[in-house]
């Protein structure tokens, strides 16, 4: 039996950590377009946050394979249509904001929160 290299090794568990956190991104950007008090507009039309969700996750399912990030599934899922080409809108207390952006500023808070609470969880566990 040939042994596999350490390196290897490393870079695999890596690269597993690093789809574990897209996968966790993706599932919140998900959670939160689907709880959110938002209007989708996609191709001149409004949507409910329930009906974005479920229209953004099966795009989602759709083209999980070619997804590796949460930046490509805003960019491939979640920001235009793909028939027409149009961008999708929402729509937030009278305010009204390209979805990539809405989304984009989401990730970011999303990760600042992951970052400052994986800090909280090593100062308890030591």
């Amino acid at each position: 039996m040939k042994q596999v290299p350490a390196v290897f090794l490393i870079l695999w568990s890596i690269s597993l950590g690093s789809w574990a956190d897209s996968v966790r991104e993706i599932d919140h950007l998900l959670d939160f377009i689907g709880s959110s008090r938002c209007t989708l507009v996609r191709n001149g039309e409004e949507h409910d946050a329930a009906a974005a969700r479920t229209h953004i996750e099966g795009k989602y399912d759709y083209a999980r394979r070619w997804i590796q990030t949460a930046e490509q599934f805003i960019e491939y899922a979640a920001t235009k249509s793909s028939l027409s080409g149009s961008p999708y809108h929402v729509i937030c207390s009278g305010r009204e904001e390209s979805s990539f952006d809405w989304l984009m500023r989401e990730l970011s808070l999303f990760r600042a929160r992951s970052a400052h609470n994986g800090d909280e969880e090593r100062r308890y566990s030591t």
